[in-house]
């Protein structure tokens, strides 16, 4: 680790000379670039120089407490000492997770799209409930949420819904959510009070730059245009402003009602679809790199059971990390920390052992 960590330091002293060279400041493209490594590399140098600092106070206070003779000096110091050890445990622990490699897409923001499964109407209801669950969470951390597809179900909820979801670590603290969601419910409209089963899938895409996404041909394009409907569509209505592009070689279909216009309902399409290309062929490169790995939090799929949300009980079940928490309400309310922050850390634990394997 100690090895790593001086050559952070290294790398961001080069860096800081870097930011102060005339050649650099002046190429705006560069100088961002440089910044933005320098501005990553930041905390683990300082967290790193607080745990050299803290080492040093430490062997400070070793050396005062075998020459001090006063009682009451040596136990202070010895108090000192136990907070200093305790205070370089912290800083380890710190350092081990700022030296897991970042992922590059958790700083993106995300489609996020829900969609009934297997339990009709049940299942419909339940993509509503999720979809609030999201935006209430979303709300919370000051994200910006807006809906770019939807298609109402008959008896409440929706069919499925997309939304775009733009804020700070986006794609970091939500990736996790993709996958199926089973709830376990008596329904509304369920005289005999029996508890129903249903399930719906998450899909979480994160929004790739133009700059890294894929070309895209437009002989491989099928675009429809249709009338818009449904809610903050109703500026639309009366014209054919509605768009669906439907990828040929393979088969995704996207589309979007709550623009504008047609333009911008096909402009917002295309940068979908293009993200959800891309992030497939991510998907691919890091299956392969990952296929020999003895254990993750999951691989995303969206055919995989991730979580179980059981109203009888209150309860809700990660399957993945087998978490069961007794908070349900409080969840769908929005308070999706109880369960992402399980999530990360399981995470985090993974990945030290993965780096601890690669030293």
């Amino acid at each position: 680790m100690f090895e790593k960590l001086n050559e952070v330091e290294g790398r961001y002293a080069e860096l800081t000379s870097m930011l102060a060279d005339p050649s650099i400041t002046s190429d705006p493209q560069q100088l961002m670039r440089i910044s933005k490594e320098h501005s990553q590399l930041k905390e683990i140098v300082d967290t790193y120089q607080a745990y050299q600092s803290a080492g040093e106070e430490l062997e400070e206070s070793r050396e005062l407490l075998a020459e001090s003779e006063d009682e009451d000096m040596r136990q202070l110091v010895r108090d000192e000492i136990v907070a200093l050890e305790a205070r370089r445990e912290e800083l380890s622990e710190q350092l081990q997770i700022l030296l897991i490699p970042k992922d590059p897409l958790d700083e993106k923001d995300i489609y996020i799209e829900i969609r009934a499964a297997a339990g009709g109407d049940e299942a419909a209801i339940f993509v509503g409930d999720l979809f609030r669950m999201y935006s209430r969470y979303a709300d919370q951390r000051g994200w910006r949420m807006s809906i770019t597809d939807e298609s109402p179900s008959d008896h409440g909820g929706y069919k499925q819904i997309v939304a775009v979801i733009e804020g700070d670590d986006v794609y970091s603290r939500l990736k996790y959510e993709a996958g199926t969601h089973r709830v376990q419910r008596v329904p509304a409209t369920e005289s005999q009070g029996r508890i129903h089963t249903s399930t719906v899938t998450v899909a979480v895409i994160p929004e790739i730059d133009d700059e890294i996404s894929i070309d895209v041909l437009d002989s491989d394009l099928k675009i429809d245009t249709y009338r818009a409907s449904g809610a903050g569509g109703q500026h639309v209505n009366r014209t054919d402003s509605a768009v669906r592009i439907t990828h040929l070689p393979s088969g995704l279909v996207v589309q979007c009602q709550n623009e504008r216009s047609q333009h911008a309902n096909k402009a917002s399409a295309m940068k979908e679809l293009k993200s959800r290309l891309t992030a497939i062929e991510i998907e691919k490169q890091r299956a392969s790199v990952a296929s020999d790995r003895r254990s993750q939090v999951g691989t995303g799929d969206r055919s995989e059971r991730i979580r179980t949300y059981n109203y009888p009980q209150s309860r809700v079940t990660d399957h993945r990390i087998t978490l069961t928490v007794h908070k349900l309400s409080q969840i769908i309310d929005g308070d999706l920390d109880v369960v992402v922050d399980p999530l990360l850390a399981h995470q985090h634990a993974e990945a030290l052992k993965e780096l601890g394997q690669s030293d």
